[in-house]
């Protein structure tokens, strides 16, 4: 009995250093390829996203794909720069296009992450608090994935990685990012190229409106996160869970 349970403290030991070796070859690779490419130096601005795009040329569209990508599992780059650096250079369809086989490829690796490597590395990742309350939600209301990946309150790398933890299939998992991600992704790309909306004339009165109204609604959003939390998960808590 003594020997089994060294036994598996050993495995325990064992799979918690390949996790971290796992994940530092990743950070590593991913670190080198930016600096490599010059990337590393250009990814916290617009105007440099896009120096950095035309300057490798044929390739600006492979490391536009592993920019969306890294900004969804490793590198907290925020999304709206990105995307507006790609306009520039792309246009919106194929900006929209780039970013989300970017982003979808992002996602099913963060889903993969947790899903192989288990809890232990999604905690290293996100932490224990955070973790614990998106696995416990995830898990009495599984349908409710598909709104929380619409919602912009709801941080949809986050959860990618903690549905993982969960009984979550894969075919569920990708449908929903399948169905989520483009509605977000051309949205974005669209407006914010301004051919749909102008940035000048009647535009800007438009866009005056739709940025009080989202402000409007993001408070809203926000300050009453909790609320909209126990709304969800009581209207998509499971039927295992509602007959304990």
């Amino acid at each position: 009995m003594q020997e089994k349970k060294q036994l598996t403290l050993k495995r325990k030991i064992l799979r918690t250093f390949l996790v971290l070796f796992v994940l530092g070859a990743l950070v590593t690779l991913g670190y080198y390829v930016l600096v490599w490419t010059g990337a590393w130096e250009y990814i916290n601005s617009v105007e440099k996203i896009r120096t950095l795009i035309l300057s490798i040329g044929f390739w600006g569209r492979l490391t536009y794909v592993f920019l969306q990508f890294l900004q969804v599992t490793f590198i907290p780059i925020p999304s709206t720069i990105t995307t507006l650096a790609g306009i520039l250079v792309y246009g919106p369809l194929q900006t929209a296009l780039l970013s989300l086989a970017g982003i979808l490829l992002g996602s099913v690796f963060a889903f993969w992450l947790g899903r192989v490597f288990g809890k232990k590395l999604v905690i290293f990742m996100v932490g224990k608090e955070t973790c614990g309350k998106w696995v416990k939600f995830l898990s009495n209301c599984k349908y409710s994935f598909v709104i929380m990946m619409l919602l912009p309150i709801f941080p949809d790398d986050i959860l990618c990685l903690v549905a993982g933890l969960t009984n979550m299939s894969w075919a569920f998992f990708v449908f929903t990012n399948v169905i989520s991600r483009p509605l977000a992704i051309f949205s974005t790309c669209f407006l914010g190229s301004g051919e749909i909306i102008p940035y000048h004339g009647w535009g800007l009165i438009v866009w005056g409106i739709l940025i009080v109204v989202v402000g409007i609604l993001l408070f809203l959003s926000f300050h009453y996160q909790a609320q909209i939390e126990k709304f969800i998960q009581k209207r998509f808590k499971t039927k295992k869970e509602g007959n304990k």
